[in-house]
């Protein structure tokens, strides 16, 4: 395996130099199955909200590696065994971790394909590369699947206080300016530590985490559940609805071939074979874009509207509720809108919509965070703290929304 010395560290605005540790990992980086993700955006259409989101994948993956190659040299430091082989299955499994995100991110997860979600994705690519590679990702693998025997090395990559969550807090809060999600990673990973195989946080880490789940909290509301780029979000999945209908009723659209194979089959997880995973490798931001610029022209009204919208920022008007939309303000709604346009009840549904949308910041039933007491003895952080926040946390607020378009289209 043979090794370049164009490029062993990236300039990140983030953390600064960001150090490539070894062969395998920069032979990985420079796979085309990689480097694909400079072409997903990390916040999907959230840059409608926020100009300066227009980060990728890319850069999250290279930064929660970083995070991943200090979290390892911490513990390292306070005696807790890591070999070198775990060592490099951590980054590789940390790395690879959202290779397997289509076009604009968790926006079009099910639009392309139908239940199967970005992970299941990820681990076939790295099964993939698995074999180009010898072998040399098979720890790495079981890592990611959180197989491995070392719970706590499965944990530093998929938990409720991974490099994952800790690098995309900080990174989306850095692009959108949303100061209010600014955490400070370097600080949690210094009170990081293992007891009886699990990662825990120390004491005197407690208020960190509480910033750490309270920053969560904010930028879900804030940023990842805006309700603009939740209105933005749907009109992009209903995009991609409609043209797979007009696909099916033999109108022709122009796209990319990749966009097309993905709009005239149904692909799912029993037929996402390595050929459909190599077609959705082709796959990026632009086949959507280019064919949203395209299909603006269409002699559909619903596509070239919806297209028109989010081209061009006029979205439909979006109401978020504490309870659910009232039927007949939404039956007057949908009924005035059909009837203005001479529209059928499925195509004003693209139009005249509602859903929900939940959150919470801290999910003590997936995965608590514990915190090692100075008595040695181990606490759940919602217990632990004094911040009565916390609790509040472990709940799930739900939010209901209705879409709407404005006055004129």
């Amino acid at each position: 395996m043979s090794k370049s010395n164009k490029l062993k560290i990236f300039n990140d605005p983030i953390y600064g130099f960001i150090r490539i540790p070894d062969a395998l990992i920069f032979n990985l980086i420079a796979d085309p199955y990689f480097q694909r993700l400079r072409r997903i955006s990390q916040m999907g259409l959230s840059y409608l909200v926020y100009p300066g989101a227009h980060h990728t994948r890319f850069h999250h993956a290279l930064g929660s590696m970083h995070l991943m190659q200090e979290a390892i040299q911490l513990l390292r430091f306070k005696g807790v065994e890591v070999t070198d082989e775990e060592s490099q299955g951590l980054l590789c499994a940390i790395l690879l971790h959202d290779i397997g995100h289509g076009p604009f991110s968790h926006a079009m997860e099910h639009s392309l394909v139908e239940g199967i979600n970005h992970e299941a994705i990820s681990h076939l690519f790295m099964e993939v590369l698995n074999r180009k590679f010898n072998g040399s990702l098979t720890l790495g693998i079981e890592i990611f699947k959180g197989t491995y025997s070392k719970k706590f090395l499965n944990q530093l990559v998929s938990s409720q206080l991974d490099m994952d969550r800790l690098d995309y807090l900080k990174r989306d809060s850095f692009y959108t300016g949303v100061a209010e999600g600014n955490i400070n990673a370097e600080r949690l990973i210094t009170m990081l530590n293992v007891v009886d195989g699990e990662l825990v946080v120390e004491e005197k880490g407690i208020y960190s985490v509480e910033k750490f789940l309270m920053a969560r909290r904010f930028m879900y509301w804030q940023v990842y559940l805006h309700k603009t780029g939740l209105v933005a979000e749907q009109l992009l999945i209903k995009t991609l609805q409609r043209a797979k209908e007009l696909v099916d009723m033999k109108i022709e659209l122009a796209c990319s071939q990749p966009l097309m194979f993905f709009l005239k089959n149904k692909i799912d997880n029993t037929n996402f074979d390595i050929a459909v995973l190599d077609r959705f490798a082709s796959l990026d931001d632009t086949d959507i874009l280019a064919a949203i610029k395209q299909w603006q022209h269409s002699t559909d009204f619903v596509l070239s509207k919806l297209c028109g919208m989010i081209l061009n920022r006029r979205l439909l008007n979006i109401r978020l509720r504490d309870r659910p939309v009232k039927e007949n303000k939404f039956k007057d709604l949908f009924e005035d809108f059909k009837a203005k346009y001479k529209l059928s009840d499925s195509e004003t549904s693209y139009f005249v919509f509602r859903g929900i949308i939940e959150n919470k910041a801290y999910n003590q039933h997936r995965q608590n965070i514990n915190v090692l007491r100075s008595n040695g003895k181990l606490m759940d952080v919602a217990k632990a703290s004094d911040h009565l926040n916390l609790t509040a946390l472990s709940e799930t607020v739900t939010k209901y929304y209705i879409c709407y378009p404005k006055e004129d289209l």
